[in-house]
């Protein structure tokens, strides 16, 4: 079951663990909405190193470019969108 649904703010965990992570760098810190629910998927961080990874929901998660990069030069309208294991997201600010 998926803890968070299409239209929820996230907040994306700052962690910055060793090894291999499935969570862009530039995501982290930083709050989106949820896309897409794409579905259940084995942990990758986990199948990388030869571990059985347990089925874990997996989001499309949307950002605002000017949010995640501030000297952005594009339009304030751009976005872009990550695919993001559960484990990676918080619930957002809700403002």
């Amino acid at each position: 079951m998926s803890r968070f649904k299409k239209g929820d703010t996230v907040h994306v965990r700052t962690d910055y663990p060793q090894g291999h992570a499935r969570a862009p760098y530039f995501t982290r810190g930083h709050q989106g909405h949820i896309e897409q629910i794409t579905g259940p998927y084995p942990n990758a961080e986990e199948l990388a190193y030869g571990r059985p990874g347990a089925q874990e929901p997996l989001y499309r998660v949307r950002f605002r470019q000017q949010a995640l990069w501030p000297s952005y030069q594009g339009s304030p309208h751009d976005t872009l969108v990550a695919d993001l294991y559960e484990h990676w997201l918080n619930p957002g600010d809700r403002s």
